[in-house]
């Protein structure tokens, strides 16, 4: 599995001078330059993809955690008739493939004016019911009495979805958030139907760019795929250390 990231990294590290296609691979570049790194940068907007990327891939997160919790509270804890019938056609969508759903959402899109923007980008990916699914078992696992406390305090509905559950469930918040994040991020197909102009481009799509560019360099394009990929690893690595067991239980004795 780390094989061909190993020769990623090494082979956006290597000279002209080197053959990066030897057998056995060589891992460790004769010659390491960072000079394919500088070359994608100063001839490509990569600051702006970057950009781009970061701006979508945070919005989308920030919608999906705000959407996906909404949705997911009164399917976990209120009582209503028809709730195990929606919570079942929401998960049911998730056997659906995107390719399927593709056109319409296209159509749609292009009708309200999307195309070429950001908020085209973001639209289809504002909740999942992936998301919903997962919120609402970590809610169901929030104890009861908390929340009858909260009520018999007088906290409203609103108010103890975000006072009492959320907080009880951040290890399922950052657990979506780095799904969204990475899914967000590497996305090629949806942005590729709806952007035609490149100062809208993301990561996905500049890296893509370079096979024609560079007529197939591979060091460049490798190196352009590390600086693509690179966000996803250190947004792991920081969030991460956040996904620990909930201590919603503590509050609760006996």
């Amino acid at each position: 599995m780390l094989l061909p990231l190993l020769w990623l990294i090494s082979t956006a590290f290597k000279s002209g001078t080197e053959n990066i296609f030897e057998f056995p691979p060589r891992f460790i570049p004769q010659e390491p330059t960072f000079r394919n790194f500088v070359n994608v940068w100063q001839t490509n907007p990569f600051g702006r993809y970057f950009f781009n990327s970061t701006l979508i891939a945070t919005i989308t997160v920030v919608l999906n955690l705000l959407f996906c919790s909404l949705a997911a509270y009164p399917l976990a804890r209120l009582n209503f008739r028809g709730r195990e019938l929606i919570f079942s056609l929401i998960v049911a969508t998730i056997l659906i493939p995107f390719q399927i759903v593709m056109i319409p959402l296209y159509i749609l899109t292009v009708q309200l004016g999307l195309t070429n923007s950001y908020l085209g980008v973001i639209f289809p990916a504002i909740a999942s019911a992936f998301g919903i699914f997962l919120m609402r078992q970590a809610f169901q696992n929030v104890p009861k009495e908390l929340e009858e406390a909260s009520r018999i305090d007088g906290c409203s509905e609103l108010g103890i979805w975000w006072h009492i559950m959320i907080p009880s469930v951040r290890p399922a918040l950052v657990t979506l958030a780095i799904f969204v994040f990475i899914g967000s991020w590497g996305d090629f197909l949806w942005p590729l139907l709806v952007l035609n102009r490149p100062e809208y481009y993301t990561l996905p799509l500049g890296v893509a760019r370079l096979a024609g560019s560079f007529s197939l360099d591979w060091r460049l394009i490798a190196a352009g795929s590390v600086i693509a990929t690179a966000p996803i690893l250190l947004f792991f690595v920081i969030m991460q250390r956040y996904i620990v067991p909930s201590e919603a239980s503590s509050g609760v004795k006996g």
